[in-house]
């Protein structure tokens, strides 16, 4: 099965998904990693911005591209390059049908997509007969709150040639708001035969267990519970495993690996790391004098800055 030994999932998230944060998430036991979503016109156009995105982890043996746009030809064509630039790195590519995002949804794509059966299903036909790797398709319970289409979506995209579906339990016009659906997911997974991804509303490795024992899915799907805290792999891997969780993480371990990914970052963009502000913000979630960190934050610029919040960090917190 396409997911035997992918199990455990790190969602693609815009702007947190990076190289460096999936490489960190693999270190903790992610066992399979999504890109940040790429836009398929960009790469169209050889956008620098954009291609930098598909750039692999060191320790990143397989990765899923995923894309989003809602012009067949175009999806279909960046796809198939996609695949010729990662070769057998390339586990599949996945198509964006779930994103609430305005600046998103509002030119068409995402969970626009949700609203147009037609076009969705001549994209997922254009792109699986494009590429030779699997092809997986992310949407959610529906568009409108309170109108579910999410398994009539996922029997179309199956219909069309996708290789698995990723089903957030929330609706698009919910955002964030709420509570994940899980009972969808097992709605979907009973009416489909394809492999189906659970996502939404897993915090810990119980948490990814609950969702393999409620809905039956295939593999479980962490996006914004690894913000700042890649340990939660370790913990679903742990419980999955063997049925206890991972111990959590010691300030030292927080501080340390914080520190750690500010210094990847540092090695690709240089001096000015301001793109490690809200993972560092993430980092110092919870501690003593966070408000305190959070405002240094705010003005950090270099590695030197953000080495030195996080020593404070660990000065403030250690246990004596």
């Amino acid at each position: 099965m396409l997911f035997d030994s992918h199990k455990v999932i790190l969602a693609p998230m815009a702007g947190v998904t990076d190289r460096f944060f999936r490489q960190l998430c693999i270190e903790q036991g992610a066992q399979l990693t999504y890109t940040e979503m790429v836009s398929a016109k960009g790469l169209s156009y050889a956008n620098e911005k954009t291609t930098h995105l598909i750039n692999l982890a060191p320790n990143e043996q397989k990765v899923v591209v995923q894309l989003f746009g809602h012009e067949p030809d175009t999806m279909a064509a960046q796809a198939r390059w996609v695949e010729s630039t990662l070769g057998d790195k390339l586990f599949s590519v996945d198509i964006n049908m779930g994103c609430p995002a305005k600046k998103i949804a509002g030119k068409g794509d995402g969970s626009a997509l949700m609203r147009d059966f037609s076009l969705a299903s001549n994209i997922i036909t254009a792109v699986s007969h494009a590429i030779s790797v699997p092809l997986t398709v992310k949407f959610r319970r529906g568009f409108e709150e309170g109108n579910e289409i999410a398994l009539e979506f996922a029997r179309m995209a199956d219909a069309a040639g996708a290789s698995a579906v990723a089903v957030h339990g929330r609706y698009a016009q919910q955002f964030y708001r709420g509570r994940a659906d899980w009972d969808v997911i097992s709605r979907v997974k009973r009416s489909v035969d394809i492999p189906v991804i659970g996502n939404g509303d897993i915090t810990c490795g119980k948490d990814a267990q609950r969702m393999i024992d409620e809905t039956s899915c295939d593999a479980i799907m962490v996006g914004r519970a690894a913000e700042g805290n890649p340990w939660i792999f370790r913990d679903i891997r742990s419980v999955l495993e063997t049925g206890k969780s991972s111990p959590e993480p010691t300030i030292e371990e927080r501080m340390a690996l914080a520190l750690r990914h500010a210094e990847l970052l540092a090695s690709y963009e240089g001096k000015s790391i301001v793109r490690m502000r809200k993972h560092a913000m993430w980092y110092v979630g919870g501690l003593k004098e966070a408000s305190a960190l959070r405002r240094d934050i705010t003005t950090a610029v270099t590695l030197d800055d953000f080495r030195a919040i996080f020593e404070r960090a660990l000065r403030l917190n250690e246990e004596h």
